[in-house]
């Protein structure tokens, strides 16, 4: 798609907003407004009832039910909920380990770190190939009756690794351990149906999913809410879980785009995204340079995403001569404003060099094949101005 005269490629970091969902949203702005935890009028019982739907909705996606399903304001705070209000309520007890993937992201470390320095959690990584799978093996040779969680990303947010959460799941569950799943990337990647069969708690974000920005969900299993401790204390909202006038606009978008994802035909655009993508990939392998596919191969990969590594090339300095043409995201975190390697592109194996090299392409379901032709036809030329300006540099 293009936004203006750029070519958007990065639903990865964030998706438009659905002309639909945006549509969903719009009445709870200004006419239905009520707060919907008023219980003694009309307009609060309208907004009431948006929420109960709303939360329907997500349900669905994933397999739960409405009651387990509890609103956020995104990925974050749903990863901070899953792993600290476990962690605190079960300070005291035995199982002082919790588990988490080298490839997770930034949240889950941090709120993993904070169980650390707080409450002295042992924190372990659990391995990954070269494709960003979870080395199951190794995860056996980890568990234990001391482990309370393990947490583990559906889909990989820089390489678009799927993970097997139901394999993972019957590693985690014989040994009485937690199975927590970040799944804000999974939506637009695989059908989640499953998933809440699967993991004791899932993480969602609206912005990854054609839904607003602001708002998430996180699913807690009926059976496991009381061993949570809140984050944010108030009036006791949802099962008193999250306290908080709950953002009812925010909250329709998110259970539209969930009931959108849901809808017959959802399988075709998948198949659609990843058609495009392995033509995008298949062109930019034609190009002078050599270039690499970075994860895994075929079905096991989210059908958006091309991770490429452009060998002897950086990503920001290509990044920077695309634009304001094309827009992408280098595999790179940015934490307090130093740029490093990508945690995840080294935990799979890679060089210093060929992280720093490595540009995620991330494609949405208004990509068109204008879009990829033109995108491979930029990134040609980006190429090549850099490459004379390399070789001028070096005469």
């Amino acid at each position: 798609m293009k936004v203006g005269q750029t070519i958007y490629l990065d639903h990865q970091a964030t998706t438009p907003v659905d002309r639909r969902v945006a549509a969903a949203m719009a009445p709870y702005y200004s006419e239905s407004f009520g707060n919907p935890h008023s219980s003694d009028h009309i307009l609060g019982w309208q907004s009431g009832h948006a929420v109960e739907a709303a939360a329907v909705g997500v349900a669905r996606l994933i397999g739960a039910d409405p009651d387990e399903i509890i609103f956020t304001s995104g990925a974050t705070e749903s990863n901070n909920m899953a792993l600290l209000g476990l962690g605190h309520r079960a300070a005291g007890l035995t199982r002082r380990r919790i588990l988490v993937s080298a490839i997770e992201h930034r949240c889950v470390f941090a709120a993993a770190r904070e169980l650390e320095r707080r409450h002295a959690f042992t924190i372990q990584q659990i391995p990954v190939d070269r494709h960003g799978l979870v080395d199951l093996s190794a995860l056996d040779a980890m568990l234990g009756e001391d482990v309370l969680a393990v947490s583990v990303l559906a889909v990989n947010n820089e390489v678009g690794t799927i993970q097997d959460t139901a394999a993972i799941a019957a590693h985690v569950h014989p040994h009485g351990a937690l199975f927590h799943c970040d799944a804000a990337q999974a939506p637009l990647a695989m059908t989640m149906s499953s998933l809440a069969e699967h993991a004791d708690m899932v993480s969602l974000s609206g912005h990854k999913m054609y839904g607003p920005k602001g708002v998430g969900a996180i699913f807690i299993a009926r059976a496991l809410q009381s061993r949570i401790e809140p984050l944010i204390y108030g009036g006791g909202q949802q099962n008193g879980l999250r306290s908080g006038t709950l953002p009812v606009p925010l909250c329709v978008g998110l259970g539209a785009a969930a009931e959108l994802l849901c809808a017959e035909g959802v399988d075709d655009s998948r198949a659609e995204l990843r058609r495009r993508r392995d033509a995008f990939v298949h062109r930019l392998k034609g190009l002078a340079w050599p270039i690499s596919l970075v994860g895994v191969q075929a079905e096991a990969r989210h059908p958006a995403n091309a991770s490429i590594c452009f060998h002897g090339f950086s990503a920001h300095a290509i990044l920077g001569a695309l634009q304001p043409r094309l827009a992408a995201s280098t595999g790179a975190a940015c934490t307090t404003g130093t740029p490093e390697p990508s945690h995840v592109l080294r935990a799979m194996g890679l060089s210093g060099d060929d992280a720093e090299s490595t540009i995620r392409f991330s494609l949405g379901f208004g990509t068109t094949d204008d879009d990829i032709e033109r995108a491979v036809d930029l990134i040609e030329e980006a190429l090549a101005r850099l490459e004379k300006t390399r070789l001028a540099c070096s005469a």
